[in-house]
């Protein structure tokens, strides 16, 4: 297979999720379960013999959605909502729901009446996280999610079973990390739609089948000779990038994507420290040392310097901020960084965008701008 096959199968593949995951199901023999963003204990669910997707909204347009949330609540919520509501998710075993903003908090509750049928299950994540009584919580909530699911797949959940799904899910990450670090270096032929549904499609496969797909890809990306590529190198944040209008014209303007600190891209694909202790520990531990995540409660605010450390690492020319519309963690922490950014010499650009964007010609407009700015 070559190289470009190896590209187009993987974003085909992020851009059909309910293929992707029929097909993943079928393969793998496992039920499917749903995972509402940002971090779920997916290693459980794997454990048990469950496939987990993740449900990130989509681009469809709001006609239900608005009798259970407010308008004002983020486009991601009020789409996975509105999906609920038209029976997208009826074949789902369970909804796991973390519960890190008020809306998600919301939405915990609307699941359980739209979908009565179908188990959904709330995760509490503490938020002094680098406290022991954050630690402590954590702990417990993952024992308890534990015993949740266990029950619903109507067998234990036991630590060698457990410790086999971590393994396969480090892989899967260390994997992630070793794509992401190698497709930055060949942005002439991993262009910023590419990059993304290459990423989107690892939310629909099992964990096993997606990590040999995604290093047969690094290991041909890696023989490729490098080719020059002339355009705007980038850094991303922000919530996620889903958009295909806005991915297509990232890509006709030549924006290629070389480092990010997306919720919905490589902060995904953090490991922790050290694999020490149990099962629930390791997964505990890898959740309480993320960094730079908005959602997250996190006293030091290190998104700023990760960004600056990132974009001089890779060279890029600037960092793209995507700010979700109504997403008030993500406002709350864009004035700090954006000013450790401006004292490093780091450029930035901030655009405010929407899941549902129809129109991406304002956003043509500044980026185009943004450019021309930068080659002065």
């Amino acid at each position: 297979m070559s190289i470009h096959e190896r590209i187009e199968r993987l974003v085909a593949l992020g851009l059909s999720p309910a293929k992707t995951i029929a097909l993943s199901s079928k393969v793998s023999g496992r039920a499917v379960v749903g995972c509402l963003p940002v971090i779920t204990p997916d290693e459980i669910m794997h454990a048990a013999g469950y496939l987990p997707v993740g449900m990130w909204g989509g681009q469809v347009r709001f006609k239900l959605a608005d009798s259970y949330l407010q308008s004002f609540a983020c486009s991601v919520m009020r789409a996975t909502v509105e999906l609920a509501i038209r029976g997208t998710y009826k074949d789902v075993k369970a909804i796991f729901v973390p519960t890190i903003c008020d809306t998600l908090k919301c939405v915990l509750e609307n699941m359980k009446v739209i979908l009565p049928e179908t188990p959904v299950i709330g995760v509490t994540y503490p938020q002094h996280r680098g406290i022991p009584a954050g630690r402590k919580h954590m702990l417990a909530e993952l024992e308890r999610v534990r015993a949740e699911v266990a029950k619903l797949a109507g067998a234990e959940i036991t630590d060698d079973k457990l410790a086999k799904s971590v393994a396969v899910y480090d892989a899967f990450r260390k994997a992630m990390a070793e794509f992401l670090g190698t497709a930055a270096k060949y942005p002439a032929l991993i262009n910023a739609k590419a990059r993304h549904y290459i990423i989107k499609a690892s939310y629909f496969m099992e964990k096993a089948e997606y990590t040999a797909e995604i290093e047969a890809l690094t290991q041909a990306l890696r023989e490729q000779p490098h080719t020059p590529f002339d355009g705007l190198r980038v850094i991303t944040t922000g919530v996620m990038a889903d958009s295909e209008p806005l991915l297509d014209l990232m890509a006709e303007l030549n924006v290629a994507v070389v480092g990010d600190l997306m919720l919905h891209e490589s902060i995904q694909h953090c490991r922790p420290q050290s694999f020490c202790g149990s099962p629930i520990e390791q997964m505990a531990d890898r959740f309480l040392q993320m960094k730079g995540c908005s959602v997250f409660y996190e006293p030091a605010k290190t998104r700023g310097q990760i960004l600056i450390d990132k974009a001089r690492e890779t060279g890029a020319d600037a960092v793209l901020c995507f700010l979700m519309k109504f997403c008030d963690p993500e406002e709350f922490d864009l004035p700090v960084y954006m000013a450790e950014l401006k004292q490093a010499g780091v450029k930035m650009l901030q655009v405010e965008i929407d899941q549902q964007v129809d129109s991406v010609e304002q956003i043509r407009t500044r980026l185009q701008s943004f450019a021309e700015m930068l080659s002065i």
